[in-house]
C-alpha cells in the first residue's frame, strides 16, 4: 500500500480540471497516467516576455502590449483567418485567429475594450500592418498580472497546448505535499540543494536557460532523489538475494585437467573472473554474477570451467544463447573438453524432434547429462533436470526477465551467471547492474592481431569491392553490413537486398543475404552455409552483431558506417579477427561527414578496446540513449540524465549501502522517509529494476 501522503499525487490525471475524456489519452502519452507523472514533466525551453509598443517592438520578439480593440475583420472565405485590429497609440497590428473562433472572440473583445495581448511579434511577415498568430494571453487589463515574464514551455502535442499543460501541472504542484526529507542532512547542507518541494517549485519557474540545464541545483537534487530511491532497491534486492540458498560449488580437479588441457593460457582477467565466480559458488548463497566482456575475450571458456566445477560437485548446468547457430558454437567449444575428462554435453534447440529428442531429454532427467547447451527450447515444460543448479545465459539481454525466471525455476536452488558482448561505461554500470556482481573480461587472448580499420567514403566503392574481389579471389570471406536507412525495418530490407543484388552480380551465387525478417531457420541455414565456408560474402542487416563466429573470416565492409553508434560499430568489427590471420574493416561513409561523425570513426580506427570505446561513444553521443543501452537494462528516469548526473551515481549507491546497514528494514524516522521516496518514483526491490531481474 502506499503511504496516504501520497494519495494526491496517485490519483488519476483525469481529476485534474480540465482533464476530460479527449484530453486524458494525449496528457497519459506525454506524461502518465497520475498526476505525479504530470508533475515530473520537465520544462524544455523558456519563453522571455518583453514589455513592447507597436511602433518600437522587435520582429520574432516575444512581447506583450497593453492596446485597445479598433475592429474584427470577418474572413472572406472559410480558409482565411479572423483578424482583430488593435492599437496602443504608437501604432496598429492585426491579431491573426485560424479555426473558426471569430463570433467568440467579438463576444469577448468588443471594440474599444482595453486588453493586454501577448505573443510572437511578427513585424514584416506580410505585407500590411505587424500581427501576431494566435497570441498566448488575450485578456482585460485586470488580468494582466497574469501574464508572466518567465514561461516555461512544455512539450506539447497535437490537441494538447504547452498552456493547457502548463495549467495542469500548476493544479498538480498545488497538490504536491510537504514530504519528510529522507536526505542526509550534513549531505544536503553540502549540496546546498532545496527541499523536495522547493527543487519542483523551482524547476517549473525557470528564468534563465540554466535554469533547465541537468547541472541546476533544483534539477540535481531530483536526481539525485531518484537514483537514492533505484540505488537503494537494487541494493535491498541484492541483499534479499544474498539470503536465498544455492549449491556449494567448489573448484574442482576436473576444472584443472581442462583448462591445464587447453591449446592457449588464460588471460589475466579470465583467471580474475573465474575466482570471483568460484566465491561467488563457495559461499553457498545464490549467485547473480555478470561477464563482461569484448566478442573474443574468452567468456564462454570461464563459463566452461564453472560448469564443470558443477558437474564435480554433481551439479547439473545449462547455458542458453539466443540463436540456434550461437548455442551449436557454444556446444562445440565445451562438449569435446568436458567429453574428453568423461562428462556428457548435449545440445537441445528448437529442431530436435521424435526418438533424438526423447533420448536427450532423458540424459537430462537421469543426470546422465551434466550440462546442457540450447535456444528458447529449454523453457518447454517437458525439459526437467535431476539437480540443476547453474544457468548461464549468453547475451542476456535478447532474453526477458520472464523467460530467465522459467530456466531458473527448473532447479530448487540456481545460480545465475549472466554473459554479455555488449561492453558498458564503469559509470552506467551502477544504473544498470547495481543489483548485480559484475566481473570484466579486460583483456584480449594473446597472439589475437587487432583488426586494421579504415574509413572510406562512397565514391570509392568500386575500389572497395575490387579490392574485394582479389581477396575473396585468394580464399578470404567477408561480411558486408548494410546501413541504417531509417527507423524502418522494411527500408533496411530494402538496402541490403539492393547491395546483395549487386554484389551477385560480381561475384555469383557464392553472396548470400540474412536479415531479421527471415524466419529463425531459415537465418541459421544461410550463417551455417556461410560458416562452413559454403558463401564467401554474407550480406546481413545488423542481426549478425552477435551470434556468429566466423574465423575464417577475415573482412568487415559496414557501410553507411556513419549511421551506426560507435559499441554497435565495435561490436559489428568484433565478428572479424577471431583467427590467427590478419583482419580488416572497412567503414563506407557519405561525404561530407559531420565533425562529430568523424571522431566516431576516428576514435574506432585508433582502439579495439571495447570499454574504452563504451565510454568514448557516453562522452561525444551525450544524452539520449547512447550506445542503444535502453536494451541493456537502462532504467528510464525522470530527472536523471546518465552523462550528466554521472557524478551522483557512486554516492547514491554508497548512501544505499549504508542506509541498509544501519537500518536494513527501514523503520527509522529516516527510514520511513525513505520508504515514501521509494513509492514517490516506484523504485522497490520487486520493481523491474533491470533487465536482469
Amino acid at each position: 500500500m502506499r503511504p496516504e501522503i501520497l494519495y494526491p499525487l496517485f490519483a488519476p490525471a483525469t481529476s485534474l480540471k480540465g482533464v476530460g475524456a479527449r484530453v486524458a489519452p494525449l496528457l497519459a502519452r506525454i506524461a502518465g497516467p497520475f498526476v505525479r507523472d504530470v508533475l515530473f514533466l520537465k520544462p524544455q525551453r523558456i519563453v522571455h516576455r518583453v514589455t513592447a509598443e507597436i511602433s518600437s517592438a522587435k520582429d520574432e520578439e516575444v512581447a506583450t502590449f497593453v492596446v485597445t480593440v479598433d475592429a474584427h475583420q470577418r474572413p472572406i472565405k472559410p480558409t482565411q483567418p479572423w483578424k482583430i485590429r488593435v492599437f496602443d497609440g504608437s501604432g496598429f497590428m492585426n491579431l491573426v485567429f485560424f479555426r473558426g473562433s471569430g463570433p467568440h472572440l467579438e463576444r469577448a473583445h468588443p471594440k474599444g475594450a482595453r486588453r493586454a495581448v501577448s505573443g510572437k511579434f511578427e513585424r514584416e511577415r506580410f505585407a500590411g500592418a505587424p500581427q501576431i498568430v494566435h497570441p498566448d494571453w488575450l485578456v482585460p487589463l485586470d488580468q494582466a498580472a497574469m501574464i508572466p515574464e518567465f514561461e516555461a514551455v512544455y512539450p506539447a502535442t497535437a490537441g494538447l497546448s504547452s498552456r493547457s499543460l502548463r495549467r495542469f501541472i500548476s493544479e498538480a504542484l498545488e497538490r504536491a505535499p510537504v514530504l519528510l526529507e529522507w536526505q542526509d542532512p550534513a549531505w544536503l547542507r553540502r549540496q546546498a540543494w532545496p527541499s523536495w518541494r522547493e527543487a519542483l517549485v523551482a524547476l517549473h519557474a525557470p528564468s534563465i536557460d540554466a535554469d533547465l540545464s541537468p547541472a541546476a541545483p533544483p534539477r540535481r537534487r531530483l536526481a539525485f532523489d531518484e537514483l537514492l530511491a533505484h540505488q537503494l532497491a537494487l541494493a535491498q534486492r541484492k541483499r534479499r538475494r544474498g539470503d536465498l540458498s544455492a549449491p556449494l560449488i567448489v573448484p574442482s580437479e576436473l576444472a584443472s585437467r581442462i583448462r591445464d588441457a587447453l591449446p592457449f593460457g588464460l588471460t589475466g582477467a579470465q583467471q580474475r573472473s573465474l575466482e570471483e565466480i568460484r566465491a561467488d559458488l563457495g559461499r553457498g548463497q545464490r549467485m547473480t554474477r555478470l561477464i563482461q566482456g569484448d566478442v573474443g575475450a574468452g567468456k564462454t571458456v570461464v563459463a566452461m570451467l564453472a560448469m564443470a566445477d558443477a558437474a564435480a560437485s554433481s551439479i547439473q548446468s545449462v547455458l542458453m544463447a539466443p540463436t540456434e547457430i550461437l548455442a551449436r558454437q557454444h556446444f562445440e567449444t565445451i562438449s569435446s573438453p568436458l567429453a574428453a575428462q568423461g562428462f556428457q554435453t548435449v545440445l537441445l534447440t528448437g529442431r530436435d524432434k521424435g526418438a533424438s529428442r526423447t533420448l536427450k531429454l532423458a540424459k537430462l532427467r537421469s543426470g546422465e547429462a551434466a550440462v546442457v547447451v540450447g535456444t528458447h527450447a529449454l523453457f518447454q515444460e517437458e525439459v526437467a533436470f535431476a539437480q540443476l543448479g547453474l544457468v548461464v545465459i549468453d547475451e542476456q539481454h535478447r532474453f526477458g526477465v520472464a523467460e530467465r525466471s522459467r530456466l531458473q525455476a527448473k532447479g530448487p536452488q540456481v545460480h545465475l551467471l549472466a554473459m554479455s558482448a555488449t561492453p558498458i561505461p564503469r559509470t552506467l554500470e551502477l544504473t544498470i547492474f547495481g543489483d548485480l556482481d559484475i566481473s570484466r573480461l579486460d583483456e584480449k587472448p594473446p597472439g589475437r592481431p587487432p583488426v586494421a580499420t579504415r574509413a572510406a567514403p562512397m565514391p570509392r566503392l568500386v575500389d572497395v569491392i575490387e579490392r574485394l574481389r582479389v581477396a575473396i579471389d585468394s580464399g578470404a570471406q567477408a561480411f558486408w553490413i548494410c546501413p541504417l536507412v531509417s527507423e524502418s525495418e522494411v527500408a533496411d530490407l530494402a538496402a541490403a537486398e539492393a547491395r546483395w543484388i549487386k554484389l551477385r552480380e560480381v561475384f555469383g551465387p557464392a553472396v548470400g543475404l540474412v536479415h531479421g525478417r527471415l524466419p529463425a531457420a531459415q537465418k541459421d541455414a544461410v550463417m551455417s552455409d556461410f560458416a562452413s565456408g559454403g558463401l564467401s560474402i554474407l550480406v546481413a542487416t545488423t542481426v549478425v552483431e552477435v551470434g556468429v563466429d566466423v574465423p575464417s573470416a577475415t573482412i568487415m565492409v559496414i557501410e553507411g558506417a556513419e549511421r551506426f553508434g560507435l559499441a554497435q560499430l565495435h561490436q559489428l568489427r568484433g565478428r572479424v579477427g577471431r583467427g590467427s590471420g590478419e583482419s580488416s574493416c572497412v567503414l563506407l561513409y557519405d561525404p561530407p561527414l559531420s565533425e562529430l561523425a568523424a571522431r566516431r570513426l576516428d576514435v574506432l580506427r585508433r582502439t579495439d578496446d571495447g570499454f574504452a570505446i563504451a565510454e568514448k561513444d557516453l562522452e561525444l553521443r551525450g544524452g539520449g540513449d547512447p550506445l542503444g543501452l535502453r536494451q541493456s537494462g537502462l532504467p528510464d528516469y525522470r530527472f536523471v540524465d546518465p552523462i550528466a548526473h554521472a557524478d551522483l551515481i557512486a554516492p547514491a549507491a554508497a548512501d544505499a549501502r549504508l542506509i541498509l546497514a544501519r537500518d536494513p528494514d527501514l523503520v527509522s524516522a529516516r527510514g520511513a522517509a525513505l520508504r515514501v521516496l521509494q513509492e514517490l518514483f516506484d523504485w522497490r526491490p520487486e520493481s523491474r529494476l533491470t533487465e536482469l531481474g
